[in-house]
């Protein structure tokens, strides 16, 4: 799959491992290509409450791994082979993408965005004032460029569409129903593909996220995709983030640094549309 063709050529992510002698401090993990990172897989840790921060609301800052699209959004959203009610258009795109060969925008460090994730550790980062909580950052280890997605927590709401300016990540807000955060997201391009196989959408994508830790080792992302020019009705999709196991930070990576695909790593597209050197 093309995303597991970046994965595969990710440098090995160096861990510290607090708590270690000196000469264990450090240790290099490889994380196989499509395959999720290291995990929690204590059951009682798993099952333990879920924690909470000083304002009392559920602590949702992680690290995690999983929680949304990456191979195919219809299977990992929960839904059966045909279910994702795209219209024709895009239909025969998603079909002219899956045959395509390194087109996917994401191997080129652009932004892989909304539900988007890959199988390394993400985070939520609390950004709190003497007003409260007013943003939340979402970090992502191999997010590539512009991995840096913000929610506004502080009751401000969407722009007006005509004064709203398309990007990757969109314009979020974000509120508490009870001990779920809603992230409500309007204002996407429609240049990131949903997953490797090229599900497509428009600039008219609203998405609602309704994150849940429902244990100390899960979360869960009820997710809602509502884009009338790419889907006959709104979507419901539902996908689970797993606790990183102990001793997983985020690390740099820097997607442009050791990038070997494409015209970076010296291959070419010829005129059958293939790469060769």
């Amino acid at each position: 799959m093309i995303a597991a063709t970046v994965l595969a050529l990710a440098a090995a992510v160096l861990v510290r491992a607090q708590g270690q002698p000196p000469q264990q401090e450090e240790r290099v993990r490889q994380i196989p290509a499509g395959r999720p990172g290291p995990t929690e897989t204590d059951p009682k840790v798993i099952n333990l409450p879920v924690p909470r921060m000083h304002d009392g609301r559920p602590d949702l800052t992680g690290p995690w791994v999983g929680g949304g699209s990456d191979a195919d959004i219809e299977r990992e959203g929960g839904l059966k082979p045909g279910e994702l009610p795209l219209l024709p258009w895009a239909v025969e795109l998603r079909a002219k993408r899956e045959k395509a060969t390194y087109e996917e925008p994401y191997i080129y460090c652009l932004p892989m965005s909304v539900p988007r994730v890959n199988p390394y550790p993400w985070k939520f980062v609390m950004g709190y004032t003497a007003k409260g909580l007013t943003h939340i950052y979402i970090l992502h280890e191999t997010g590539d460029a512009g991995a840096h997605r913000v929610v506004y927590m502080d009751g401000r709401t969407h722009p007006d569409p005509d004064r709203l300016f398309p990007t990757w990540w969109g314009h979020s807000i974000g509120r508490w129903d009870g001990d779920t955060l809603v992230i409500d997201t309007v204002g996407y391009n429609d240049k990131f593909w949903f997953d490797a196989r090229g599900t497509p959408h428009t600039e008219q994508l609203h998405t609602i996220e309704r994150w849940t830790r429902v244990n100390n080792g899960t979360l869960v992302n009820n997710f809602t995709l509502d884009d009338p020019g790419a889907f006959s009705r709104p979507v419901q999709l539902r996908f689970e983030a797993r606790l990183a196991a102990a001793g997983i930070d985020l690390m740099e990576y820097i997607c442009t640094e050791n990038n070997q695909l494409g015209i970076a790593g010296g291959y070419r597209l010829n005129t059958d549309g293939r790469l060769e050197k």
